[in-house]
């Protein structure tokens, strides 16, 4: 990972394609899920509450090692629900947990992708929001299916508990049955009471590439979330829209919202299935040198011989809720209305594609936080992010309510004397200097005088040589 930051992909490609490559043709080897979506890393979910609503679970050792962030577990297949509720000193167990049943592995992709620590891989495939805490509400009944009562039961049920469980952010990564209209539909209903309520909703679009959208993704005030392919790289130049589905709200409004990697993502393989077996089988005979399993690894998708690679909005959308998660961790007072403006603003549109299938563009979690931290502070309401170029001055800014001292450090003196940034209210650091001649220069912060930060608010980065980013600041000769 340090080769891909500070050298670029074809250093990599050069040096690793034998053991790592990281290609739209590899066979294993997947970028991890912050990287791809410029997140901050300040920022991991704590002390939210996330709800996922989806087929089953298993208590995977990313969701609860070392402490356990499962609060509850809830099964609505049925008209009488089974909840447990658990201690994070406590290791989680409900009916069904170890069944190693075709269901468990949705929804415990779905909740690994969002909230999982990377607890199977030294932290290296973890979710967004891996601090946050963790409800689970399993949807399938026994037959292997899902529908539309046991969805709805899972919207109530979570509205009628939300102030007991604090809950702040709810996935859905299912389609209910085909319905003869939207007018009136309950499931679309409850999430709009559950969002009028406080709670943000995320809702899988759908896979099929067609103008149809069925509940939950039709909800008004959902934040539907379609797909885009990044080649499993860093270059935004080949980012694609991918075949997930949209189309139009009950009252006209277009969805999807945004679209977020629907396919390069890296989740959980189920534990204690034969699956499981064979890819720790088949990474015990690559470690010998056998090249006769790579075509196999290849075929199973597996990235390590825990994790894979999987596709499908139904990992875009769980995306988006941790960056809502971790948004409320920057700014616990923000609303669901604020949190699609600042997602909607934030979103990075792809080229050549109707707004009509890609919404406000592609997720950015880096400036979705940033709009995040900016709604606390008066004073940055409608402000230019930064840098802010202003007359012969230039000015950063600098949201971290842990600093004591913060200092802006750049290439246009050689890195030399640092600017010193004033504290204008809790929270929030301003430096400014004179606006060096034309040309395009890094820069960082350093806070407490020993750690290196790339600018959150600034999109443009470029690897700082040292495993990291410096942002870039471009003075145009018209200045």
């Amino acid at each position: 990972m340090q080769t891909l930051l500070s050298k670029g992909e074809a250093a990599l490609h050069e040096s690793m394609q034998a053991v790592w490559p990281l290609d739209a043709e590899a066979a294993f080897g997947a970028l991890p899920t912050p990287l791809r979506l410029h997140a901050d890393p300040r920022f991991t979910g704590k002390g939210v509450t996330l709800a996922m609503v989806d087929s089953a679970f298993y208590p995977h050792p990313d969701l609860v090692q070392p402490t356990n962030r499962i609060r509850a577990w809830v099964d609505v297949s049925q008209p009488s629900l089974q909840a447990r509720y658990f201690k994070p000193n406590e290791l989680p167990r409900w009916p069904g947990w170890n069944a190693s049943a075709a269901g468990q592995w949705h929804g415990t992709m779905t909740s690994v992708a969002a909230a999982g620590n990377g607890w199977l891989s030294q932290g290296l495939y973890r979710g967004l929001a891996n601090e946050a805490d963790l409800v689970l509400i399993q949807t399938i009944n026994d037959d292997g299916h899902i529908t539309n009562d046991s969805i709805l039961r899972a919207l109530k049920w979570l509205r009628q508990n939300r102030l007991t469980l604090d809950l702040k952010v709810v996935n859905l990564s299912l389609g209910a049955d085909p319905i003869d209209t939207l007018k009136d539909n309950p499931i679309d209903a409850e999430i709009e009471a559950l969002v009028r309520e406080g709670v943000a909703v995320c809702v899988a679009a759908g896979n099929n590439g067609e103008r149809r959208l069925l509940p939950p993704a039709t909800a008004p005030s959902a934040l539907t979330i379609g797909g885009l392919d990044d080649k499993n790289t860093f270059n935004d130049d080949e980012v694609e829209l991918w075949h997930s589905n949209y189309g139009e709200s009950l009252g006209g409004a277009f969805k999807p919202e945004l679209v977020a990697p629907s396919i390069w993502v890296v989740a959980p393989v189920l534990p204690e299935t034969e699956l499981a077996r064979e890819a720790q089988e088949l990474f015990a005979r690559r470690a010998t040198g056998d090249q006769s399993c790579e075509g196999r690894i290849a075929a199973c998708k597996l990235v390590t011989p825990y994790y894979q690679h999987v596709d499908g909005t139904s990992f875009a959308a769980p995306l988006a809720a941790s960056v809502v998660a971790c948004m409320l961790e920057a700014n616990p007072k923000l609303s669901p209305f604020l949190i699609r403006e600042a997602l909607i603003k934030s979103a990075a549109p792809i080229e050549n594609v109707s707004r009509e299938r890609q919404g406000a563009g592609a997720l950015h979690a880096g400036r979705a936080l940033e709009l995040a931290l900016r709604e606390m502070h008066g004073k940055l309401i409608g402000h230019p992010s930064s840098p802010k170029i202003n007359g012969a001055t230039v000015s950063f800014v600098l949201h971290d309510h842990q600093a004591t001292e913060v200092r802006v450090f750049g290439s246009w003196n050689d890195w030399r004397d640092g600017i010193t940034a004033t504290r204008l209210e809790e929270g929030f650091w301003r430096a400014a200097c004179p606006l060096p001649s034309a040309g395009n220069y890094h820069y960082k912060f350093l806070v407490d005088s020993e750690r290196w930060l790339d600018d959150p608010a600034n999109p443009e980065k470029m690897p700082d040589g040292f495993g990291g980013l410096n942002s870039v600041l471009v003075i145009g000769k018209n200045l």
